[in-house]
């Protein structure tokens, strides 16, 4: 869709979905990227087909994979919908069981195997997993329809078998102030008028995973609102194409080796993340993709349930992690040193490590709950215990990778350099380890590792790890919540022989 129109043309929900052709294969999804004419903007230009931009193209290769995996894997990455009775992406599917919630986990450490970085699909499937409860709630309470048209949306993606980004976090400008209460109202996404045909919203979402990767953006709030903030209480879909978008792509670290010639320099030449400022400006919601508009009081319970979701999510660091442990045993075993004792060590070390972030995740899938609106949802406690150990312990691990592979991975001289014919024989002579193993490849497994701990995917498998779905002392926040001191004093207590005085007959009983 064309981006000139300052207030764009409004379409209908029906307008809209027949403007996507449903997708099968990865081949589908790249071309249902194609000629778009969204608006992207990279080292100040814009860029005319992001598909084929160098930056770009290996974070669309990791959303390919989860059409690909979906074809040559369908246990594990596709479900049966009921809502449309036909078997669906995992990625789309609303969570009927805990087992779906366990499958889901393991999907996601299978794509971090696979891919080494982030598949950018996570925290859509949260969002619309999310929205099945908070939808029905709102309805509960007010008499709205927003249910019918949440399930009517997701029967539509599913048919077309799209990809859905999650829009939650804003600018946000001044943290001690609210929502309603900054110098500039757009550093919150807010509603800027209504029509009798939908409404339109202004303001960004940052640091939005796989935003111009997704073909429909869902807008939600991003923290507690109050009954001031009405108008920054909004949830709507929006397609990635809509009038009134405009994306500039997050710079990584070494990101511009992708500009490169060669692959052997990139570290994971094939894949990688993406994260975005998406910026709406007056961009138009129909009526039927509007999903809260002025409901402020469930935002908070908003974002904890999808935090509940989505820190569990974190187990696909899990499969990031596989790829670091399998690089610090090749590298180990390419410098001739695999033998050692300490070396095992570490690798046990980081074995234990990543195994443990896999275990919270996969226990509070095991532990979930059913709401009043028939959807599983994670354990709390346990989902925040998995993203709180994922704030840590990659980074131990990635530090025991440099550890086993050396100081060469920062010195390493260019993929140039070895091909010239002046230096390369020298450099391949200079840089052999074990003699049965090639120079080239030792320096493939360097470059992986320096990828994945200092370069671009660093992003995703780094500070993502740190800020992404909240920082570690949100976290903490939600464990005080779920500690329940009082009833751990309490069993104690009655160990101990202590009688308690002031104990209601139901905490006795309990």
């Amino acid at each position: 869709m064309s981006q000139e129109y300052r207030f764009p043309k409004e379409e209908t929900a029906a307008e809209r979905w027949a403007r996507f052709t449903p997708i099968n294969t990865g081949d589908d999804y790249i071309a249902s990227l194609r000629g778009r004419d969204v608006k992207v903007y990279l080292f100040g230009e814009q860029i005319a087909e992001p598909v084929d931009h160098p930056i770009i193209r290996p974070s669309i290769n990791s959303l390919r994979m989860t059409y690909d995996l979906a074809i040559e894997d369908p246990e594990l990455a596709t479900a049966h919908s009921s809502l449309i009775d036909a078997t669906v992406n995992r990625f789309l599917h609303i969570v009927e069981s805990p087992n779906d919630l366990v499958m889901k986990n393991k999907m996601q450490r299978r794509m971090g195997q696979l891919t080494g970085t982030c598949f950018q699909r996570c925290a859509g499937l949260d969002t619309i997993s999310v929205l099945h409860s908070i939808t029905y709630d709102i309805d509960q309470k007010h008499g709205t329809t927003y249910h019918q048209r949440y399930l009517d949306f997701i029967k539509q993606a599913q048919k077309h078998n799209i990809i859905i980004g999650a829009g939650m976090t804003d600018p946000k400008g001044d943290r001690s102030k609210r929502p309603a209460e900054q110098a500039d109202p757009d550093l919150f996404m807010h509603v800027t008028r209504r029509t009798d045909k939908g409404l339109y919203v202004k303001g960004a979402k940052a640091h939005m995973t796989g935003g111009l990767n997704s073909h429909w953006i869902c807008v939600m709030p991003t923290q507690n609102m109050l009954e001031g903030d009405k108008d920054y209480a909004v949830i709507g879909m929006v397609p990635g194409d809509a009038a009134g978008l405009t994306y500039v792509y997050g710079r990584q670290s070494c990101d511009t080796r992708a500009m490169e010639a060669g692959d052997i320099d990139k570290g994971n030449a094939q894949y990688g993340g993406q994260e975005t400022l998406v910026m709406f400006d007056d961009v138009f919601i129909p009526w039927e993709h509007v999903l809260m508009d002025g409901e402020y009081e469930f935002a908070q319970e908003l974002v904890t349930r999808f935090t509940a979701y989505h820190r569990a999510s974190y187990v696909c660091k899990t499969g990031l992690g596989d790829v670091m442990v399998g690089a610090a045993a090749s590298i180990a075993e390419y410098n001739g040193a695999d033998k050692a004792s300490h070396i095992k060590d570490k690798l046990v070390e980081m074995t234990h490590l990543n195994e443990t972030i896999y275990s919270s995740g996969i226990a509070s899938s095991y532990e979930a709950k059913q709401l009043p609106s028939g959807i599983f949802m994670n354990d709390p406690l346990l989902a925040n215990i998995c993203k709180h150990n994922v704030t840590r312990f990659p980074y131990e691990i990635s530090r025991l990778a440099q550890d086993l592979a050396g100081g060469v991975m920062v010195t390493l001289p260019s993929e140039a350099d070895f091909n010239s014919p002046e230096m390369g024989e020298l450099l391949k002579k200079y840089f052999q380890g074990r003699s049965d193993i090639s120079t080239e490849d030792r320096t493939r497994m360097l470059r992986l590792i320096e990828n994945m701990t200092l370069g671009r995917n660093a992003v995703g498998y780094l500070t993502e790890s740190m800020h992404g779905a909240g920082s570690p002392q949100a976290q903490r926040i939600q464990i005080t919540r779920g500690m329940d001191v009082e009833r751990k004093k309490q069993y104690a207590k009655d160990l101990a022989g202590i009688i308690a005085t002031d104990r209601s007959a139901s905490d006795v009983a309990n």
